[in-house]
């Protein structure tokens, strides 16, 4: 496990302490864990880790696990990009828990490759390595050498994959367990994903404040444009620069985000809810919302809503 300045901490302690209680059959230990830092102490948030060895020792590893950081902005050491780099070509197994891709892609290790990490910092990691194929949709994902998760707990599905990688489902049972926690989880990122909120000032800016006000209307294409003022032709082309989508696909967007507020907030009906936020059916809006959230209404219910 790598320690850098500023990284998170909960990436660091769940691959330490789930690889570090596995054991086999007869009981022995399925892995040796060390922490190796760029200094010998960390900032870790609040925190400060202390760490016994230092980047060289990554190049006797097995697999190696890079954390998130706070501020994924900040350029990582040059001395771990040279050792993460080194260590790809030797054809040491290299993993990363949430913005922990930022780290790998920086070193090139994920150019051509699919990947994904934290969905919040999804839109900065397709415009700083477009050589890189995001899929900010799932919980990790498996490259072979390389491999990827999303953020927080979604490392601790990583790492569960990675013992079943090594020895097998009956072993990482025996993890999960220990960790209390499911072998695998229903669903993906997506499900954690609010869809479609305004995050800067964009040509369209009105128009999606219009939009977030009438979601939940008949609201077609034609009436988008008349709002905007614009053309059908001009308003695709806006909306294709400034979001990456149609205006319809917005429109979806935004109805799903609205049923997952509702989902989590109101005792209504799946049904009642699907035709409050603008499906025209209720199958309509089943199917919407787990192309978008990868899971069902009611399991999104079910995974969200207190008591």
């Amino acid at each position: 496990m790598v320690a850098l300045p500023d990284c998170i901490a909960f990436d660091v302690a769940v691959p330490v302490e789930t690889f570090g209680r596995v054991h086999l059959a007869d009981g022995s230990p399925g892995y040796h864990v060390r922490v190796c830092g760029t200094d010998p102490v960390v900032g870790a948030g609040p925190l400060r880790i202390a760490t016994d060895h230092g980047l060289d020792a990554l190049s006797e590893a097995d697999s190696i696990v890079v954390p998130g950081c706070n501020d994924i902005s900040a350029a990582a050491p040059d001395s771990l990009i040279a050792a993460l780099k080194s260590a790809y070509a030797n054809g040491i197994r290299i993993a990363s828990i949430c913005s922990g891709a930022f780290i790998l892609a920086a070193a090139g290790i994920l150019d051509g490759k699919r990947a994904t990490t934290h969905w919040m910092g999804a839109e900065v990691f397709r415009a700083s390595f477009p050589a890189v194929e995001l899929d900010a949709d799932v919980l990790y994902v498996d490259e072979g050498q390389v491999l990827t998760s999303a953020g927080a707990s979604a490392g601790l599905d990583l790492c569960l994959h990675m013992v079943a990688r090594d020895y097998g489902s009956a072993v990482a049972a025996d993890a999960a367990r220990m960790a209390v926690a499911p072998l695998h989880r229903d669903g993906g990122q997506a499900q954690f994903i609010m869809r479609n909120r305004r995050r800067r000032a964009t040509e369209v800016d009105a128009v999606l404040r219009w939009i977030e006000e009438h979601a939940g209307e008949d609201l077609t294409l034609r009436d988008i444009a008349a709002e905007a003022g614009l053309s059908i032709r001009t308003l695709n082309r806006r909306f294709q620069a400034e979001t990456s989508q149609t205006p319809m696909q917005w429109v979806t967007g935004v109805r799903v985000r609205h049923a997952q507020e509702l989902l989590q907030r109101t005792p209504d009906s799946v049904e009642t809810i699907g035709y409050r936020v603008g499906f025209e059916s209720a199958a309509n809006f089943r199917e919407q919302f787990k192309r978008f959230a990868g899971v069902s209404p009611q399991g999104y219910r079910n995974t969200f809503r207190g008591d």
